[in-house]
């Protein structure tokens, strides 16, 4: 939605963020090498990699999710069988994991839960809600070199030649499928182009219209006003985003309270006004 573009990634983020299965519903949905993997580890690796997935379809989601706990396990197995749970590293690696296992879990209950669709529906009302239709045009458009290449092509128009044909012959806009360019609201054109596109009336055509790329020739096919997102089309980005913001204020607080000693002299910050927090990962 061009209402909300900035909260589009967030939703991403925000939308494989599913709380565990709960036990009622923690049934078994494969076993590898007897090893039984359950719905609440599809849960747990959709908080860890759900992002990526968001070119896929809703109903495959989990079947890639499986496949990656497949793999997961797969992998475990093996680094198990060379004994490699036995090395130094390990340790680390798993009270790292382990620490991390704690913030997601206080993540869920400290801020993902505190955030409720009565929030977002407020949010939504203040911002959205108030608003009026966007007016949208759908145009087509020669673009050639000069004005008098724009007054023959209008001559010819006027004619009755056929405006896509002309559009493939003379337009340097090849990408434009017969000059089409489908439907645009204000701010998405130059605003020459734009003046003169909304300024027409269905079907007609206008004089040549001058911008940095050269000549226009427009025609306006159709008008019609956008209707505004519903709260169900923007309910997950609004979310995400106050979700966010909740965790934002969240480690501020918990900041605040703490007392960080940053021992390596590499790693203290370059200046007084550097940023000294890292990027919330995804959640």
């Amino acid at each position: 939605m061009k209402i909300w573009p900035a909260l589009l990634p967030l939703a991403a983020l925000i939308a494989f963020a599913q709380m565990p299965a709960s036990a009622a519903d923690d049934t078994v949905v494969a076993r590898v090498n007897g090893v039984e993997i359950k719905n609440s580890d599809l849960d747990f690796a959709a908080s860890e990699v759900g992002p990526r997935l968001s070119a896929y379809v809703p109903e495959d989601r989990r079947r890639v999710l499986l496949q990656f706990v497949i793999e997961n396990e797969l992998m475990a197995g093996a680094g198990a069988k060379d004994n490699l749970d036995k090395t130094d590293t390990y340790s680390a690696r798993v009270k790292y994991h382990a620490r991390r296992a704690l913030r997601d879990a206080f993540f869920d209950a400290g801020i993902t839960a505190a955030v409720s669709e009565a929030d977002a529906r407020k949010i939504f009302d203040e911002r959205i809600g108030n608003l009026k239709p966007e007016e949208e045009v759908r145009a087509r458009h020669i673009l050639v070199e000069t004005e008098a290449e724009a007054k023959d092509v209008a001559e010819r128009l006027e004619k009755g030649e056929d405006f896509a044909a002309l559009a493939k012959e003379k337009s340097k806009d090849t990408n434009a499928e017969g000059g089409d360019l489908g439907f645009f609201s204000r701010g998405q054109m130059l605003k020459p182009f734009e003046d003169a596109a909304f300024a027409l009336d269905v079907g007609k055509i206008s004089n040549p219209v001058q911008t940095q790329f050269g000549w226009h020739i427009i025609k306006v096919e159709e008008k019609r006003a956008r209707p505004l997102p519903t709260f169900d089309e923007v309910k997950e980005a609004i979310m995400a985003q106050l979700v966010q913001q909740k965790a934002q204020e969240v480690v501020s607080g918990l900041r605040n309270e703490a007392e960080i000693e940053i021992v390596d002299p590499k790693l203290q910050p370059p200046s007084e006004g550097a940023p000294q927090r890292a990027p919330l990962p995804p959640q």
